[in-house]
């Protein structure tokens, strides 16, 4: 009984240093990780900013004269025509004005007649010598002194009419109103602004760009629905705001933009011309962040290395990065999260 359970615990001894050495001698698999290779510098990077819809062509309503607001024809947000009659003015005082006008030049016209009349008759008594040539040319002057009297008479009943006439605010063009701030009753001053009129026929992107940022000259801004529509630049503010140090620019929107409306605030993508040295774009599935900071990991001799990275624009599938690795690296495109320093990984394109 004795030497059977000597044997079996022989036997036991054997078994499990066998199952020891089997377990040694069982290779350590690494893991299948897929990979992405650098593809160099970018070509035309982008970069995104907001912007405000605005009308290339945004006008302030205001009157030429002043006076007391009798009717407001319009409300903001309105679209109007060439023409359209949007503000009148009470009238009476500049009708007022008018007939007293209209008087003066009668009165300045009765005048000149009298003058001509004189000079009609200082003529003959010049030719018969019983008058001296002092007193004939007194009469002269005094003809062209009514008749100069005549004309500003006449200018001031034309500036009365003018005056008269402008008692209607029309719009210059088509367009929309921004916005309108008379009410009937209120006293204007002439240029006062009571409204913009923007023409949404040709609309634009303004937007206000850091101080040192060249603007390329196209772009792109991203439309509700997904699409996008192409950017043309037109104008660079002349300075840079005082406040902001930043500098306005505008873009021509090209195409059809009946999606945009005025005053609304999109997202614009402005190319960025040129090669920019280790700025490379990678499967947004390559970044890890641990808490440390955006990081890839690169392969190196079948081993994987954190590196860290600067983000510089992420998008649904691709982030653009920043970083001192060269061309040709290869990188760990997915599962990232499970890695650590020095791990022996299996590269799969």
């Amino acid at each position: 009984m004795r030497s059977l359970l000597l044997t079996l615990l022989f036997s036991l001894s054997l078994l499990a240093a066998c199952s020891e050495q089997a377990e040694q001698a069982a290779p350590v698999h690494a893991p299948l990780v897929k990979t992405v290779t650098l593809a160099g510098e970018i070509q035309s990077p982008r970069q995104g900013f907001s912007g405000t819809v605005r009308a290339r062509s945004e006008i302030p309503i205001a009157f030429e004269v002043p006076g007391r607001i009798s009717q407001r024809h319009v409300d903001a947000g309105q679209t109007v025509i060439r023409g359209q009659r949007l503000f009148t003015l009470d009238a009476r005082d500049l009708e007022q004005n008018r007939a007293s006008a209209e008087a003066a030049l009668n009165a300045a016209e009765a005048e000149l007649e009298v003058a001509r009349a004189d000079l009609v008759r200082h003529r003959h008594l010049i030719d018969q010598n019983t008058i001296s040539q002092q007193a004939f040319e007194r009469v002269q002057l005094g003809e062209r002194a009514a008749a100069s009297r005549v004309q500003v008479a006449q200018a001031q009943l034309q500036q009365a009419r003018i005056a008269l006439d402008h008692t209607e605010l029309r719009a210059k063009s088509a367009g929309v109103l921004m916005d309108v701030s008379g009410e009937p009753g209120q006293v204007v001053n002439p240029g006062q602004p009571l409204a913009t009129l923007a023409d949404a026929s040709q609309l634009e992107i303004e937007l206000y760009l850091p101080d040192g940022f060249t603007p390329p000259q196209q772009g792109e801004v991203y439309l509700g629905d997904g699409k996008r529509l192409p950017l043309q630049l037109r104008e660079v503010a002349g300075a840079a705001d005082e406040a902001s140090r930043s500098w306005r620019v505008r873009y021509q929107v090209a195409g059809a933009a009946e999606a945009l409306k005025l005053g609304s605030v999109v997202r614009v993508n402005l190319a960025l011309g040129g090669l920019q040295s280790g700025v490379y774009t990678i499967p947004i599935a390559a970044l890890d962040e641990r808490g440390g900071g955006p990081q890839v990991w690169q392969v190196v001799d079948g081993k994987v290395q954190p590196v860290a990275v600067e983000v510089l624009a992420l998008e649904r599938e691709t982030a653009r990065i920043a970083t001192d690795l060269a061309p040709g690296t290869t990188l760990v495109a997915l599962g990232t999260h499970l890695l650590i320093p020095d791990m022996a990984v299996r590269e799969r394109p």
